[in-house]
């Protein structure tokens, strides 16, 4: 039995148990039979935080309490085979809003920074504007991170350190609200980047008078009382105050990308030291405390019961994060899983998927169905009874039917990972080719440690090893072969959906790095 079947029995058990310890509303709404059509949907998206870091996902190496995802777990359904469309911030928020694989974008590797010109067109459908025109309420709180037109009083480009040129108080281009969005309130990029502001929809919460920097090296222009140990309290409460503030009335989509745990990493006061493990495991616990705030916020408004809720991560935990620390003390932030943060092997990009929609998933629910983030938006329109058009979600396959016990049906073959290099990786069954030599990302040996008499690629059998360890791409060539073909066939198309003929934004996508 692999060590990934043992951590699913332990899974199992664990959840198992929370069922016995909890009363809540999903219980109370199985019994109601509610309608699939037209729930609230509320999708929190952490960021930086790992699949094992979620402490029921991880019973025998994980150390970080998380009570709150732990009972989200226990009263819905866990995917256990959830991945990002990349394994870094940037290029996975582009899939999940539009539906479409990061690198068909004009964003090949890398991330944008906090006053980089957006990626995602404003004639692109989002998520948001879908869900808006079926009658939705959206709003967004937290980290976005996919560029934005900033205004600036000379038409420059504006510089990432220093005081800049921008223009406070001019309008904001090319955002949220430009891409289906009614309200946002959060930060233009990563907390680690300038500016360090906040933006209510399409305007600057005051002006950058003064520097500040919360990283090393990312010293830049800052509002007076903008405090970086203020984000995840200030994006909490704010989620909160309007989830409050609906009704049955109206079905609202609210995106709620939190801007942690990522660095910098800066618990507040209150919980400082609670996880004895680090500053790391003390954000941790403080990002569950908060989901817990806005999960009880939706019991307060009597809305839980309609409401389907999908905590997830952007890509898997980052190196800054002390690794070696957790691990001494018997967490490990991946889990079972090879990599981290940035990197091809599944801890790059593996994540959390967790989702509750009383009355229609099951209580304790386990799921081992591959998917991606990017499947959120065909998710999202079959539930409201929406027909995207040809040219909207290419990447996109509705996992709709896994949420009631059913097989997902799709022509799509499998999923294509991606790493903050741009190396490419492709997932089919329980066979995975990585189209490098190492990690692709972050994790030693890097590309360019490796040696001319190394594999040019690998090939894992993730069932028999999901760790990642004996690399088989020498010892199977037919099945590595017929991986690169089709992995180069969805990259060629345009899509990997069934669909009318597209196109990438890119005249040519390099797919060997």
């Amino acid at each position: 039995m692999t060590n990934l079947n043992l951590c699913k029995i332990a899974l199992r058990s664990v959840v198992f148990l929370g069922l016995g310890l909890f009363t809540f509303s999903s219980i109370r709404a199985t019994e109601k039979s509610l309608e699939t059509s037209r729930p609230n949907i509320v999708f929190i998206l952490a960021d930086d935080m790992g699949y094992g870091d979620v402490q029921v996902l991880n019973p025998e190496r994980g150390k970080i309490k998380t009570p709150h995802m732990d009972r989200l777990a226990a009263e819905g359904m866990v995917f256990t085979d959830a991945h990002t469309s990349s394994s870094v911030c940037t290029p996975t928020r582009y899939g999940l809003l539009t539906g479409r694989y990061n690198w068909r974008s004009s964003l090949q590797s890398g991330v944008t920074w906090g006053y980089s010109s957006p990626i995602i067109p404003t004639g692109r459908m989002t998520v948001a504007g879908m869900l808006r025109q079926e009658g939705y309420k959206t709003a967004l709180f937290g980290k976005w991170h996919l560029g934005l037109h900033i205004p600036t009083v000379d038409g420059k480009e504006t510089p990432r350190r220093g005081l800049s040129n921008v223009d406070w108080k001019g309008r904001i281009t090319g955002g949220p609200v430009d891409l289906g969005f009614d309200t946002f309130f959060g930060i233009s990029a990563s907390l680690d980047m300038t500016p360090y502001i906040y933006i209510q929809d399409d305007r600057f919460v005051g002006e950058g008078t003064v520097e500040k920097e919360f990283h090393p090296g990312r010293d830049g222009a800052a509002a007076p009382d903008f405090e970086a140990i203020d984000v995840l309290v200030d994006v909490g409460e704010k989620s909160v105050e309007y989830i409050l503030q609906q009704d049955a009335s109206q079905p609202f989509f609210t995106y709620i990308p939190l801007a942690s745990p990522h660095t910098p990493i800066l618990p507040t006061p209150a919980w400082q030291g609670k996880s004895g493990l680090g500053p790391y495991a003390d954000f941790m616990m403080q990002t569950d405390a908060v989901i817990g705030q806005i999960l009880q916020a939706l019991e307060d408004a009597d809305l839980a019961d309609n409401t389907l809720v999908i905590v997830s991560s952007d890509n898997g935990c980052s190196p800054q994060a002390k690794f070696d620390d957790l691990n001494a003390q018997g967490h490990f932030p991946s889990a079972q899983f090879r990599g981290s943060k940035a990197d091809l092997w599944d801890g790059g990009h593996r994540v959390p998927f967790i989702v509750r929609w009383p009355g229609q998933v099951k209580p304790g629910a386990l799921n081992d169905a591959l998917i991606c983030l990017t499947d959120f938006m065909a998710t999202s329109a079959e539930i409201v009874g929406a027909e995207l058009p040809g040219n909207v979600g290419e990447d996109s396959v509705s996992f709709l039917p896994a949420l009631k016990g059913q097989e997902i049906v799709t022509e799509r073959k499998g999923i294509i990972h991606h790493s903050i290099s741009g190396h490419f990786a492709y997932r089919e069954g329980k066979w995975k080719l990585l189209l490098a030599k190492s990690s692709g990302g972050w994790t030693a040996p890097r590309e360019q440690a490796m040696s001319e008499t190394d594999p040019k690629a690998q090939l894992y059998d993730m069932e028999a090893d999901p760790g990642e360890t004996t690399n088989l791409y020498e010892k199977h060539p037919k099945v590595a072969s017929r991986l690169l073909a089709q992995l180069t066939a969805y990259v060629k198309n345009g899509r990997s959906t069934d669909g009318p003929p597209a196109r990438n934004d890119v005249a040519t996508i390099k797919i060997w790095k």
